[in-house]
């Protein structure tokens, strides 16, 4: 088990325990002209519910250097299984591109998911963000600063809302040289914080992070962050998970593996617009 969930294979491994059955696969799919630039649907089995049902665009991590949306598939079949349809997402990667392109992919992956959603049984005004760590960044910035939304036409109000795990939102100075490369520190603006853009309302929050996380601090990332956001009237969900770390943040996901923490249940409420399970 430790081998699973942890390394650079974990999530891929994770893909031999689900289920694949609990849903409808529509793989490769475009959203821009870049081979980077594809995204995978998840489509719930069974007849829609009146109205369209909730969609998340998932973003995973790799710190902005790797990631493949294939080694995602528990995290589509997590959500598929349960009523959501489920988009996970390809963006382009440092050093090929800097963080802003990456945003930008983002947005051009959000615009797609508005435009399609009824074709997989969704309700665009249900359309969530969700990420896990570098990912949960992108979630934030598209949810929190209105530049990359707006380069496509949209705006952070036409979300239903935005899930980070384990994300780092207030990462100034930069120490990991990946990632240096990412931002292209020491040149790196403040802007480029979500912190830093949390002075307005913004879409609903879910923010969930283990309280054993020594890759992001949850003090400073996800409770600095949601402090922030109250602060300007955000409604926002905070969940610091005692004894986990942060690869299992997003591995307890996976429905096999769902007694390692208590991550489903609220990320299920919270696209429901129901009240979160205590915890």
């Amino acid at each position: 088990m430790a081998t699973l969930l942890s390394g650079c294979s974990a999530t891929a491994a994770l893909d031999k325990l689900v289920s694949h059955r609990s849903y409808t696969s529509d793989p490769g799919l475009a959203f821009g002209p870049d081979p980077r630039q594809r995204l995978d649907v998840y489509q719930p089995n069974g007849t829609p519910p009146p109205g369209g049902a909730p969609v998340v665009l998932f973003f995973y991590g790799g710190n902005w250097t790797r990631g493949e949306r294939a080694d995602y598939r528990f995290v589509g079949e997590a959500l598929a299984a349960n009523g959501i349809v489920a988009v996970v997402a390809d963006y382009r990667l440092s050093p090929q591109v800097r963080y802003g392109d990456m945003l930008r992919d983002g947005a051009l992956a959000l615009q797609w998911t508005l435009a399609h959603a009824r074709d997989y049984g969704g309700e665009p005004a249900r359309v969530m963000l969700m990420g896990h760590s570098a990912g949960a960044y992108n979630a934030a910035m598209l949810a929190l600063d209105p530049r990359w939304l707006g380069e496509v036409g949209l705006a952070p109000g036409r979300l239903a809302g935005w899930i980070g795990l384990a994300g780092p939102y207030d990462f100034l100075p930069i120490v990991d040289p990946e990632v240096k490369v990412a931002f292209g520190f020491p040149g790196t603006p403040a802007d480029s914080q979500p912190i830093n853009h949390a002075m307005a309302r913004a879409p609903r929050t879910l923010l969930i992070a283990g309280s054993a996380d020594t890759v992001v601090d949850p003090r400073r990332n996800t409770e600095g962050l949601a402090r922030r956001l109250r602060a300007s009237g955000t409604e926002v969900e905070v969940r610091i998970i005692e004894g986990i770390g942060h690869v299992r943040t997003v591995a307890a996901l996976a429905r096999p593996l769902d007694w390692l923490a208590p991550v489903l249940p609220p990320v299920l409420a919270f696209v429901r617009g129901e009240a979160l399970p205590p915890g």
